[in-house]
């Protein structure tokens, strides 16, 4: 999906713990009786969106948190669920509180592991606000809406729809549209399969206001993605910013990946280069990830499922070095109790971007 800006940061490094989860409804008809799909040849040849093109690296890199976290959630029905979120930070104050969020699942089921429409949104103690709606009016046409409040105004929203072909996903992004100071953004994206390990695509970003030189600005980028069986390798190159961003990531075997990123401004001369694994032991149930990147930090995360119990006990140490005289530590506990009872789950990221857009992806898994 498009965010508003074409090189969004990585995610917010106070939310890393696994948020709350639902199962989606189940099929009408007889108990035991699997509803048949039919088959969706969108997807056979589809190189999924521009937004996901470093997904697979991305997920690897840990999602670090200082102090403590509580997240609490429970399903209500096979349609709506309810979250009670607890943070507690000792170095920033504005982390900690409570959130209440909600879940809805709707009954439109266009294959086993999507579910529409989607309405995600929590809201805080001071009563500011994060809504989402996620629906599929076909199997080639799909949308997100993304707003969030603060002090009862609207601070930002987002519209994007994706379609996807046979063999290409087109994207269209509109965000922050202002009619009264003549402001916005709007966002094109296309990626296209050429062969089966090979897809390229393109990015084309329009800003326009007030606040911005000339009033409007243009910025086009340029990506590509080749796969092995095993790996990999993403990039993105923007002429006129002289930014680029490439990935690699590699699955070493059922328990273990592995992923690079480099990222380079020829603009400011400043190259960002990060290392990341992830260790999976189903013996145990404990997922580790750790990073390591060229600005002296060192970040990791430990998961652990308290089997049968309905918890996951999560640890999470970030250190930054950059001034050895005095370096940065960050510690985290956190502990996530999941009330559920299917065995397929709908699992919700959430990332923050530099205009507080929070967007949310669906995806669906086999629950452990």
């Amino acid at each position: 999906m498009g965010n508003v800006y074409a090189a969004a940061p990585p995610p917010s490094t106070n939310m890393a713990l696994s948020p709350p989860t639902l199962p989606p409804p189940q099929a009408a008809g007889s108990p035991g009786e699997v509803a048949q799909q039919p088959p969706s040849n969108a997807d056979d040849n589809n190189p999924g969106t521009y937004e996901d093109l470093h997904k697979k690296c991305k997920e690897l890199f840990p999602q670090n948190f200082e102090g403590g976290k509580l997240i609490i959630s429970k399903s209500l029905s096979s349609h709506f669920q309810v979250s009670h979120t607890i943070n507690m930070s000792g170095t920033n104050p504005a982390l900690s509180g409570y959130r209440f969020g909600t879940t809805y699942i709707g009954s439109k089921q266009l294959s086993p592991s999507e579910v529409y429409p989607v309405i995600i949104g929590d809201v805080d103690a001071s009563g500011n606000l994060n809504a989402n709606i996620i629906h599929a009016f076909s199997q080639r046409l799909r949308s997100k809406l993304v707003s969030q409040f603060q002090d009862s105004k609207c601070t930002a929203a987002q519209g994007t729809l994706d379609y996807k072909g046979d063999d290409y996903t087109a994207s269209l992004t509109v965000g922050n549209l202002d009619i009264i100071n003549n402001s916005g953004i709007a966002i094109t994206q296309y990626l296209q399969t050429v062969t089966s390990r090979l897809a390229l695509g393109g990015e084309l970003v329009y800003q326009y206001g007030p606040q911005i030189p000339g009033k409007q600005f243009t910025v086009l980028s340029l990506a590509a993605r080749i796969s092995g069986e095993k790996w990999q390798l993403t990039g993105n190159y923007c002429p006129t910013g002289g930014a680029m961003h490439a990935c690699y990531h590699h699955k070493v075997s059922d328990q273990l990946q592995v992923a690079a990123e480099v990222e380079t401004s020829i603009a400011s001369r400043e190259s960002v280069g990060t290392i990341g694994y992830q260790l999976e032991i189903p013996s145990t149930n404990v997922t580790f990830k750790g990073q390591l990147d060229t600005n002296w930090s060192v970040g990791g995360t430990m998961e652990k499922k308290l089997m049968p119990l309905p918890f996951t006990f999560a640890l999470s140490g970030m250190a930054n070095f950059a001034n050895i005289q005095k370096p940065q530590y960050r510690f985290g506990i956190g502990l996530i109790k999941l009330l559920l009872s299917q065995p397929i789950r709908a699992v919700v990221t959430k990332r923050n971007y530099d205009q507080k857009i929070v967007e949310t992806e669906m995806s669906f898994q086999q629950q452990v």
